[in-house]
């Protein structure tokens, strides 16, 4: 059996000798309380493990409407990872750091070690 990292292993592994620009869109709406947790918890995790390898762009889909109906975003917070490719869509509870985390690694190797 092989011998499994943890998740933030295998995305810190990514990062460390590379210089990859990682850019995300965070879909928000206002100031409700489940998109000032999902910044919170973006700006964080970024900030963890991304330092300055990362963009962060908020988009309020109450001040933008047109954005959100263009990008096809149907439910907040929704978190749009556009670099490194495959884009990927984060919907819902951003604020469970396992689980997006692992779908950043998933993305960032094209699959899991």
């Amino acid at each position: 059996m092989k011998n499994r990292r943890s998740t933030t292993e295998q995305f810190e592994s990514l990062l460390a000798p590379q210089t990859v620009k990682h850019v995300f869109r965070l879909y928000v709406a206002g100031t409700k309380p489940n998109s000032i947790r999902a910044l919170q918890a973006v700006k964080q995790l970024c900030e963890e493990h991304l330092t300055d390898f990362y963009e962060l762009e908020i988009i309020d889909i109450f001040q933008d409407r047109a954005a959100a109906k263009e990008h096809q975003i149907v439910a907040v917070p929704t978190l749009v990872r556009l670099q490194p490719l495959p884009v990927r869509r984060f919907v819902g509870d951003l604020t469970e750091k396992g689980r997006l985390l692992g779908g950043l690694v998933i993305a960032g190797n094209g699959g899991s070690k």
